[in-house]
């Protein structure tokens, strides 16, 4: 199975700064919807947050900006299971021009299950569970994204 298509939107006229290219925030936002259809995907949607009380919050966030993004523009994401544990999704979201194959940006992701009731982290169980693993293995021989581990920082 390759990577999941969880997003695909035009560049709207609001996103972009005066140089007419897609504004830091809305790297973020655009990853954040796709982050919404990985849960949906899931079945952390509406209804399934509702039913089981859980849901999945962003921990960290790299966002990676290689190639300018213009009004306009269509763009999908592409999302990547990398790895899970107990409680935890470490996922790989990449902007793509539909139909083509060199990234535009890239965001890597850690996002932990949790019970809303605290809120506090709960381990992943049942139908969710299973749902995780069979993503995990149906990603697990898709290649490591260049951009997933990078740091910030300058040599020396």
């Amino acid at each position: 199975m390759p990577a999941l298509k969880t997003y695909e939107t035009p560049i709207l006229p609001e996103w972009v700064d005066y140089n007419g290219h897609l504004r830091d925030a809305f790297y973020l936002l655009i990853f954040s919807y796709a982050t919404d259809a990985l849960m949906d995907c899931l079945g952390l949607d509406s209804a399934g947050r509702e039913a089981s009380g859980h849901s999945l919050f962003t921990l960290e966030a790299h966002l990676n900006f290689l190639h300018e993004v213009k009004q306009g523009a269509v763009v999908e994401v592409r999302t990547q299971l990398l790895a899970h544990d107990r409680k935890r999704l470490h996922i790989h979201h990449a902007l793509y021009r539909p139909g083509e194959d060199q990234p535009l940006a890239a965001s890597e992701q850690m996002l932990l299950h949790v019970s809303l009731d605290g809120p506090r982290s709960a381990p992943f169980d049942g139908v969710l569970l299973a749902r995780v693993q069979a993503l995990a293995e149906a990603h697990r021989g898709l290649p490591r994204p260049e951009h997933v581990g990078r740091v910030i920082g300058l040599p020396g």
